[in-house]
């Protein structure tokens, strides 16, 4: 069996699928299955791949809820189902920066999403040092994590990487880097969509948010 582990770069994923929706004129690619995602390239990687753990890296946009009301309780209410789906969510943190305006000088704040793609790497070498995968799978287009990627193809040459890259985030420089990658397309986010209402193991429905 090729134990194979999907890692997710929340936000890469999400704007991704945005930018899917957008395209595919409101078609419907937000409310996504992560886990039947996953599982649907399965045949690609082969060896009698098993996914045996997928693991989501996101934050919540706290910072826009002056603006958004509901912008962090959407996004529980989605990993919520992300977890009731066999889904491991890590949820890290956006950090205030104050820039400067090239053009009149005024400071503003600007937010950044911050350890994501450390905790992405971290868990890439821990995985396999731990030899509990013998395939990862980084659901990405984002060059950061290209550094854990070559550390891990020298430290563990018998196991396997591939890039899965979310629709328009195709990566050359990452796909290089690999020797085979998948590219989601936006119909394959549609195909993959969570029951709306979606009913947790204690019988909670969760309703697809009107809107996003």
């Amino acid at each position: 069996m090729n134990r194979t582990v999907f890692l997710i770069d929340g936000f890469n994923l999400y704007h991704s699928v945005k930018e899917a929706n957008r395209d595919l004129r409101g078609a419907g690619t937000k409310w996504l299955d992560i886990a039947s995602l996953c599982k649907s390239y399965l045949h690609l990687i082969g060896n009698n791949a098993q996914v045996t753990g997928i693991h989501y890296f996101s934050a919540l946009a706290r910072h826009l809820e002056a603006s958004n009301p509901d912008v962090t309780k959407r996004h529980q209410a989605f990993i919520r189902c992300l977890e009731a789906t066999g889904v491991t969510c890590q949820l890290n943190r956006f950090k205030s920066k104050s820039i400067n305006c090239p053009y009149c000088l005024k400071a503003f704040l600007r937010h950044e999403e911050k350890e994501t793609d450390v905790a992405m790497s971290i868990k890439l070498i821990e995985l396999f040092h731990k030899d509990e995968c013998d395939t990862i799978v980084l659901v990405t287009g984002d060059t950061d994590i290209a550094p854990a990627v070559r550390t891990s193809l020298v430290l563990f040459p018998g196991k396997g990487i591939w890039f899965a890259f979310p629709y328009k985030r195709m990566n050359n420089e990452l796909d290089k880097l690999v020797k085979r990658s998948i590219k989601i397309s936006r119909d394959h986010y549609a195909r993959y969509q969570l029951p709306d209402p979606f009913q947790l193991p204690d019988g909670t429905r969760i309703f697809k948010p009107s809107r996003w």
